[in-house]
């Protein structure tokens, strides 16, 4: 096992010794190839394989998401889509920018800039003004192909469910620090819940949207703002890295459990 390698990868490679697979983690580890006999599979960054391609596109991109979740009636926050002006102006649309200051004007408490796909908290922006929004939304177009802007909501609470087949195998509030983001890489905490209205509130809520995109197995962030539940995104790739440190058994169960189906051992 090489050192300093991702809790996934080493989750993987524990199912394929318990299993007699062959786990072939390719250079940087982001590509792993998995062998039994002549059954092959493979998992890229955090995605395990279980998602349809669809599916998939879908939960990585968040304007999607967004509005794939609104057309099946599930309450969330709204991500407005904003391509990359280096697109050319037959892709982009020449009012742009004025579309955005429209919705900064909207939302006087401010607004989230951030990557139309996820970057686990890392360049997110919240801005209250047109020197600001100018600010982030040329720091995100450097990186990105497209942005999207949400209202910024005062988050209570937010809490992630990982599902597996509508079932939940964890469900884990976020209590975040110092930072104004409930992102795990920004110092946020997990919390496990085990029981509660708040956990079943929200395990309803992540269920509905994952049966909106049809996907298998994911991780669902939900939020709390004036006192009702919303979904914020929802992930493909399934990353428990920070998680590990205080509960690595729940995570290698979570992966077991994802692998079974992969490799039809599921009951």
């Amino acid at each position: 096992m090489t050192s300093g390698e991702r809790i996934f990868v080493q989750a993987i490679r524990s199912y394929g010794a318990r299993h007699s697979i062959d786990v072939d983690v390719r250079p940087g580890g982001w590509l792993i190839a998995m062998r039994r006999g002549e059954m092959r599979r493979f998992a890229f960054g955090y995605d395990i394989g279980l998602n349809s391609a669809i599916a998939h596109r879908l939960a990585n991109d968040k304007s999607a998401t967004a509005e794939t979740l609104s057309l099946g009636c599930v309450p969330c926050i709204p991500h407005h889509l904003f391509l990359n002006p280096k697109l050319g102006s037959n892709v982009v649309d020449a009012a742009w920018r004025e579309a955005m200051l429209g919705l900064l004007h909207d939302n006087p408490q401010g607004v989230v800039v951030k990557p139309n796909e996820g970057t686990s908290g890392r360049s997110v922006f919240k801005v209250t003004t047109e020197t600001e929004l100018d600010h982030a939304a040329g720091e995100v177009f450097s990186m990105s192909t497209g942005l999207v802007l949400s209202p910024y909501v005062e988050i209570e609470d937010e809490v992630r469910v990982i599902l597996l087949d509508d079932v939940p195998r964890v469900v884990y509030s976020k209590q975040r620090g110092s930072d104004w983001r409930h992102n795990l890489d920004a110092g946020a905490k997990p919390v496990l819940l085990e029981g509660g209205e708040v956990r079943a509130a929200c395990v309803k809520l992540a269920v509905d949207a994952a049966r909106a995109i049809d996907i298998a197995f994911a991780s669902i962030d939900v939020v709390r703002v004036d006192a009702d539940w919303r979904v914020l995104e929802i992930n493909s790739g399934v990353m428990m890295e920070a998680l590990a440190k205080l509960h690595p058994e729940l995570v290698q169960a979570t992966y077991d459990a994802a692998l079974d189906r992969v490799f039809g051992e599921h009951k």
